[in-house]
């Protein structure tokens, strides 16, 4: 939205998001069955989910490792739990996931939540709404704005994650700016505009991919 003025940019986002709205609608948004992701209180499970999904199937790949974390790993539900985890050397195991890159992530991730004093799903959520705290996790290598948003939405927070389906859907109705930044203020905009709240909308169109035939859905807990 480079030479666009605050104005501009407000504009850019409302048309953009009636775009979606009256889709979204005529799609069924407004009369389908309303759920919204389900939220999760466990640490383990929350930052499992987190870093694996991106790039890789939900229903296949990461569903099931999360559902295994929360199955046999109840009590790791903790940063101190998982922190303790990856200090013997068995984060692999727990995530079920050997390649060096996403088992580093999950570690990195690990051990900055512990710096910052984090320790259960409340602390963060907490942390999550703020800007400062977002800011600083994306120094991470591998966490950019998608993953924040879906931890966001995971523990609560109503937000909308800008996948794939997100952006095909976006695509789909004309919006030619793919800025993540435009596009998760679009959708955001667009749920207002529908009077749904926007953890609800997200699991919408999460869902409409899935009957689709994109069998990516949301965890089932």
């Amino acid at each position: 939205m480079s030479g666009i003025g605050p104005k501009g940019a407000a504009i850019e986002v409302l048309l953009a998001a009636r775009r979606i709205a009256d889709h979204a609608k005529d799609e069924g948004a407004l009369w389908d069955d309303k759920a919204p992701r389900a939220t999760c209180e466990h640490v383990g499970a929350i930052l499992a989910d987190s870093v694996l999904q991106a790039g890789l199937n939900y229903a296949t790949v990461v569903r099931p490792r999360v559902l295994a974390i929360l199955r046999n790993y109840a009590q790791v539900d903790t940063v101190s739990a998982v922190f303790g985890l990856t200090q013997e050397q068995k984060t692999g195991e727990f995530l079920n996931w050997r390649h060096h890159e996403k088992v580093t992530r999950f570690e990195t991730l690990v051990a900055f939540l512990k710096d910052w004093d984090i320790e259960d799903a409340q602390d963060l959520r907490t942390h999550l709404a703020t800007e400062r705290f977002c800011d600083a996790v994306q120094t991470i290598n591998g966490v950019g704005p998608k993953t924040v948003d879906y931890m966001a939405c995971l523990v609560g927070i109503d937000s909308i994650a800008v996948d794939r389906h997100v952006r095909t859907f976006a695509k789909n109705v004309g919006v030619e700016n793919n800025d993540y930044h435009f596009l998760r203020r679009s959708f955001c905009c667009a749920a207002d505009l529908l009077e749904l709240p926007r953890r609800e909308f997200d699991a919408w169109l999460w869902r409409r991919a899935a009957s689709s035939g994109q069998k990516q859905l949301s965890l089932g807990i």
